[in-house]
């Protein structure tokens, strides 16, 4: 009788949301294009992007740093804080200022720089303020 052993491999990737990211915005970019043609795809793509451009940067972030509470001239029922982070998104690295609840979901963004290098981002979201 001759026995035969099974061995399992368990292989897996890992990669950063932004390196992802940058192949994410291919797909909607070739469905765009097949249905309004080559050109118009990219450009539409990029303008969903403006449009929830606060929650991608936020899903694309990877490293934040906390900065202080947010002080909203309205008087909202809910606290706001403001987060430093860094992150890539199309291919392009940022650092941003997000306003972000308790529960950690981006409310809004402040501002966003766009880097070079990840070297350049972190540094800007070391020193933001």
């Amino acid at each position: 009788m001759m026995r035969t052993q099974t061995l399992e491999v368990m292989m897996s990737m890992y990669q950063s949301i932004g390196t992802a990211s940058d192949r994410v915005m291919e797909a909607p970019v070739a469905g765009l294009e097949l249905e309004f043609g080559r050109g118009a795809g990219e450009a539409l793509a990029h303008r969903f992007l403006e449009a929830e451009e606060a929650d991608f940067r936020w899903d694309a972030r990877v490293e934040e740093r906390w900065i202080g509470a947010y002080e909203s001239a309205d008087d909202e029922d809910f606290e706001l804080d403001r987060i430093a982070i860094c992150g890539r998104l199309d291919g392009k690295w940022f650092c941003a200022t997000m306003l972000v609840d308790g529960d950690g979901q981006a409310h809004g963004m402040m501002g966003c720089r766009q880097f070079r290098s990840l070297v350049r981002a972190r540094d800007a979201m070391l020193h933001a303020h």
